[in-house]
C-alpha cells in the first residue's frame, strides 16, 4: 500500500501531461508498428496470390515455369482461364512441372519437347486391324447406339448458344414475323379492294 502511495503521489507532484504524452507517443508507436506489420502482410499475401498468375503468364508467353513450390503450381490450375486452358497446353505444362518439381518423372516446364515413340510391330498390326469406317452399332444400357451419329436434342443445341448469338437469332425471328406480318396485312387489303 505504501508502494501504491507513493507513486500516486508522484503522479500527483509531476507537472500536467508528462505522463499523458508519454502514453501518446507509444500509442502512437504502437499504431505504427501494427500498420506496419499489417502492410507487410498485404504485400506477402498478394505476392503469394501473384505466384499462380505469373506462372500462368509465364506459360502462355512460352517461357519456363521450373522452379516453383507444389503450392504456387497447384494454385496456377486453380487459376487456370477457362481460355488459356482451351487453346493451349499450359495445364498440361503446369502439371508436368509439377512433377518435375516433386521428383517425379515429367518436363521442366514450358518449352519441353515431347518425344514421339516409336510404334512396335504389334501395335502396327494392331491398328491395321481397327476399322476404318462403319463400324456396327452396340447395345449399350439398352439402347443402340450407332458409332458417329449424333442425336442433337434441339433445347440442348439452343441452350449452349452463347448468349449475345441468342439475342441475335431472337432479334432476327423477331423481325421475319414483323416482315412477315406486314406483308401477309398488305395481300389481304389487296384481296379485299378487289
Amino acid at each position: 500500500m505504501a508502494i501504491a502511495l507513493s507513486h500516486s503521489r508522484a503522479a500527483a507532484d509531476r507537472p500536467a501531461g508528462v505522463g499523458r504524452r508519454r502514453g501518446a507517443v507509444g500509442s502512437r508507436a504502437g499504431a505504427l508498428v501494427v500498420l506496419v506489420l499489417v502492410g507487410l502482410s498485404l504485400l506477402t499475401g498478394a505476392a503469394r496470390a501473384d505466384v499462380g498468375e505469373k506462372i500462368i503468364e509465364r506459360c502462355t508467353h512460352g517461357q519456363s515455369i521450373s522452379g516453383f513450390s507444389q503450392q504456387a503450381y497447384r494454385r496456377a490450375l486453380q487459376e487456370l482461364p477457362t481460355e488459356v486452358e482451351e487453346y493451349s497446353d499450359c495445364a498440361n505444362l503446369i502439371r508436368r512441372a509439377q512433377l518435375a518439381a516433386a521428383g517425379g518423372r515429367g518436363g521442366s516446364g514450358a518449352g519441353a519437347p515431347l518425344v514421339a515413340t516409336p510404334l512396335t510391330n504389334s501395335e502396327r498390326r494392331a491398328l491395321g486391324r481397327v476399322p476404318k469406317t462403319g463400324a456396327a452399332p452396340l447395345r449399350v444400357g439398352g439402347k443402340l447406339v450407332a458409332p458417329g451419329v449424333v442425336h442433337a436434342n434441339v433445347a440442348s443445341a439452343l441452350s449452349s448458344l452463347p448468349d449475345p448469338l441468342l439475342a441475335l437469332l431472337a432479334f432476327l425471328l423477331a423481325c421475319t414475323l414483323a416482315l412477315g406480318g406486314r406483308e401477309i396485312g398488305r395481300r389481304v387489303r389487296a384481296y379485299r379492294s378487289d
